[in-house]
C-alpha cells in the first residue's frame, strides 16, 4: 500500500475464543493489513460482543515479549477497544468503567498503539443536557489523561439503544453531528476524536457522507459495518421504536452503504487510517468457521471498493 491509502482491518470481538496469537495469524492469514484488538476486564460480558480480552491490558507489563510477538507478525494494532458507559447510572459501575479506560489508554502508550476506541457513555433515563455536566466532568480528565499518554480517543457513534434496558435515551451521547460540535468544542483537545461507523448514521436517517468532510480532523478510526432498514416494519412500528425492530447490521456489501462512494470520501476528506470490519451478522455467527468467513467476505468486498490509490494493498 502507499503511504496515503487505507488500512483494512478488523475488530477482534468477532473470535471471541481465539487468542491473540490466533487472532494475529487470521489477520495475516485473511491478508488484513490491522487488527483493533478487544481489552475488556477478563470475564467482564454482558451483552453481544463485550468480555472479549485478546490483550489483557493490566498484564503488559509481565508479558515481555508482547510487543516484540505483535511485531513480529507483521499486523499493525489500529487501536485497543473498551466499549462500557463510563456514565452508568450505577455509580460504581461507571467508576470502574473509567478507570480502566484509563488503564487501556496506558496500554496503548505501552504498546505503541495510536488509538484508544470507546463510548463517550450515557445514563439513558436522563436527556443530553442532564447528561452534559457529568460527561464533561468525567471525560476532561480522561482526555489530559490521553494527551500525557499521546494517544488519541476513538468515540465510536452507536447510540447503544437495542435493548430494554438502554431505554429510552441509549449508553451513548456521542451519536450525530449536533452532539459531536457540542462535545469538541468543550473538550477541544485533538487527542479526543471519532472511531466512525457509517452504519448507526444510517438507519438513524442521516447521511453517512455527509459528516466526513466537516469532522475530517477528527477521523482517528473507522469502523465498516452495514445495515439494512425494513421499510415496511419502520412503517408500521415507526423510528420511535427500539432500532432493533426495523434495522438489521451485515457485513460491508450485503447493505445500502455504498462502499465505493464512502471510501473514496474518506480518501478525498484527507484520512489515511485504518477501516476495520466490525461483524454483528448473526448469519455469521454460529461457527468459527462461519466467523472466518464473514471477514474474508467483508475483506473482499472493501477491498474492491477501495479508491485505486489504495486499491495496491494485499
Amino acid at each position: 500500500m502507499t503511504a496515503s491509502s487505507l488500512s483494512l482491518g478488523f475488530v477482534s470481538a468477532i473470535l471471541p475464543d481465539a487468542s491473540l496469537d490466533g487472532v494475529l495469524a487470521t489477520t495475516v492469514d485473511l491478508g488484513y493489513d490491522c487488527v483493533e484488538l478487544m481489552c475488556w476486564p477478563p470475564g467482564d460480558a454482558d451483552r453481544r460482543y463485550a468480555g472479549v480480552t485478546h490483550i489483557d491490558v493490566d498484564a503488559i507489563g509481565s508479558d515481555e515479549d508482547l510487543k516484540q510477538r505483535i511485531a513480529n507478525s507483521g499486523i499493525t494494532v489500529s487501536g485497543l477497544g473498551f466499549y462500557p458507559n463510563p456514565l452508568a447510572e450505577d455509580e460504581s459501575l461507571a467508576s470502574a468503567a473509567v478507570e480502566h479506560i484509563r488503564r487501556v489508554i496506558s496500554g496503548c502508550a505501552q504498546l505503541d498503539v495510536p488509538v484508544m476506541n470507546t463510548f463517550i457513555g450515557r445514563n439513558p433515563s436522563l436527556s443530553i443536557d442532564e447528561n452534559w455536566g457529568r460527561c464533561l466532568d468525567t471525560w476532561g480528565p480522561l482526555v489530559e489523561w490521553a494527551e500525557s499518554h499521546n494517544v488519541r480517543i476513538g468515540i465510536e457513534n452507536c447510540p447503544m439503544l437495542f435493548t430494554h434496558d438502554e431505554w429510552p435515551g441509549g449508553h451513548n451521547l456521542a451519536i450525530s453531528p449536533t452532539i459531536w460540535r457540542r462535545l469538541f468544542s468543550d473538550l477541544p483537545s485533538p487527542h479526543l476524536g471519532l472511531n466512525y461507523d457509517p452504519s448507526h448514521l444510517v438507519w438513524q436517517m442521516m447521511d453517512p457522507l455527509a459528516p466526513l468532510a466537516e469532522f475530517s480532523d477528527r477521523l482517528v478510526h473507522i469502523h465498516a459495518k452495514d445495515v439494512t432498514v425494513d421499510q415496511d416494519r419502520l412503517d408500521d412500528v415507526g423510528i420511535l421504536a427500539t432500532p432493533v425492530e426495523y434495522h438489521t447490521p451485515v457485513l460491508p456489501g450485503r447493505g445500502t452503504i455504498d462502499w465505493t462512494a464512502f471510501l473514496a470520501t474518506l480518501s478525498d476528506v484527507g484520512y489515511q487510517g485504518p477501516v476495520c470490519v466490525e461483524v454483528e451478522d448473526r448469519k455469521f455467527e454460529a461457527s468459527p468457521e462461519l466467523r472466518i468467513e464473514a471477514l474474508r467476505l467483508s475483506l473482499e468486498h472493501l477491498r474492491n471498493a477501495l479508491p485505486e490509490t489504495s486499491a495496491a494493498g494485499n
